[in-house]
């Protein structure tokens, strides 16, 4: 191990380097202080944390343009949270050497990732330290996940519902496909015997996987709300037990599945309310509670402060609430106390285009960065050791997707955008 690594400020710092990226920057981040520990080729990322982009890929295109959500899941069954695994497993459609880094941290859904390394045995002081860097990582964007901005929450949203949609037309489309071979290869026409076994037994194992998908889909985008409030629950607990106000949780009525980041959002609204109701000093009961009411989630505060003069919720979080087409009612009656509900939808009628960043995957962002520098096509491919003939790839790739002509538009774009300068990659 590279003796900075025994440094606590080195690894101070590498760790204040993580915490600070933005969330669509973490993995690549975490990839290239990964590089300085265990030099690797690819990484790939499956996480239940962004129902935007649950699976990531960077590193060689070789392998990460291979790379299909169907692997990852095998992988993520071989992982065990807090270790580095060195296992042999397929990746990008082949066989390689992988280390697995597995994360369950106390709050979201973990993350884990397979990575490609060099060496067939890295060390194993090297791994360890892997390992407790990929849980600090983890537990942060479980973290930021739980409490994402209005502008994340409305693109994250309209992201997974599209994916959703997709997957579902594909489901169908593929579904229907492989019964009709299992309805022919099952006539007994064939004469082959043999061969026929074996193509009932992969359309049936296909079938599985393909079902396998969309209920991983279902998984990572969605929480069912008697899950999603028991873990409000939790969150409010050291808060309920020190408080000498009553205060009653109620357990919403049935089990509908919320979109993830709805859940999310509800635990952050009821929270708000809480704390704004608490800070009311002459408030001795209040009572919260969750109701799924056809297409909306009503959240409810109630509490008998007499004094409803500071009843309007904070602005923080009205501006969570608007940006998923959310609304508040207000009932504030003095001195018999104050009800506010939180009107959140389940969905959007119309999906809020994305912002232009949201468009572009890790790789084609690093080239934005570059053209946003200034940097002609070959200083690009030089920084990022990749082909002239790649990164003019990925240009004309960024010129589509941002709906402009030219590298000056684009870099106009990008001007206000939160882009890491290109910096040489380690061979």
């Amino acid at each position: 191990m590279d003796v900075s690594w025994s440094d606590p400020r080195h690894v101070l710092g590498v760790v204040e380097r993580l915490l600070s990226a933005p969330r669509p920057q973490l993995l690549s981040r975490f990839t290239v202080e990964l590089g300085k520990l265990i030099p690797h080729r690819a990484a790939a990322m499956q996480t239940g944390d962004c129902p935007r982009s649950p699976f990531k890929a960077i590193g060689d295109e070789a392998i990460t343009q291979a790379v299909t959500s169907v692997e990852l899941q095998r992988l993520a069954h071989r992982s065990e949270p807090g270790k580095a695994l060195v296992i042999d497993g397929v990746l990008g459609g082949v066989e390689r050497r992988l280390i697995l880094l597995a994360s369950t941290p106390a709050v979201g859904h973990g993350a884990m990732i397979a990575v490609v390394p060099e060496a067939a045995e890295p060390p194993s002081a090297e791994l360890e330290l892997a390992a407790q860097l990929w849980h600090i990582v983890s537990t942060d964007a479980g973290q930021r996940a739980t409490d994402p901005g209005p502008d994340v929450l409305a693109s994250s949203l309209a992201a997974a519902s599209a994916r959703a949609q997709v997957i579902t037309d594909l489901g169908q489309t593929h579904a229907a496909t492989l019964v009709t071979l299992l309805s022919v290869l099952r006539s007994g026409r064939l004469s082959d015997a043999v061969a026929r076994r074996t193509a009932v037994d992969l359309a049936a194992d296909a079938l599985l996987e393909l079902k396998g998908i969309a209920d991983r889909d279902q998984t990572m985008s969605a929480e069912p709300s008697e899950a999603a409030f028991t873990v409000l629950k939790a969150q409010l607990a050291d808060l309920v037990r020190h408080t000498e106000v009553d205060v009653d949780l109620v357990d919403p009525v049935g089990d509908a599945s919320l979109p993830q980041d709805i859940a999310h959002t509800a635990r952050t609204l009821t929270r708000g309310l809480v704390l704004a109701a608490l800070d009311r000093p002459a408030t001795t009961r209040l009572r919260a509670s969750w109701r799924v009411d056809g297409s909306v989630l009503r959240i409810t505060v109630r509490d008998d402060c007499p004094e409803v003069a500071d009843a309007v919720p904070p602005r923080g979080l009205t501006e969570r609430l608007t940006a998923l087409g959310g609304h508040w009612e207000v009932d504030a009656v003095p001195d018999w106390g104050t009800t506010v509900t939180a009107v959140l939808p389940l969905g959007v009628a119309e999906p809020p285009e994305l912002r232009p960043l949201d468009r572009l995957n890790p790789r084609e962002l690093e080239v934005l960065s570059g053209i946003s520098q200034g940097l002609r096509n070959r200083q690009i491919a030089e920084q990022l050791q990749l082909s002239e003939h790649t990164v003019k790839f990925h240009v004309r790739n960024i010129l589509d997707k941002l709906d402009v002509s030219s590298r000056g538009e684009a870099a106009a774009l990008a001007r206000d955008l939160p882009l890491e300068p290109v910096v040489r990659r380690s061979a």
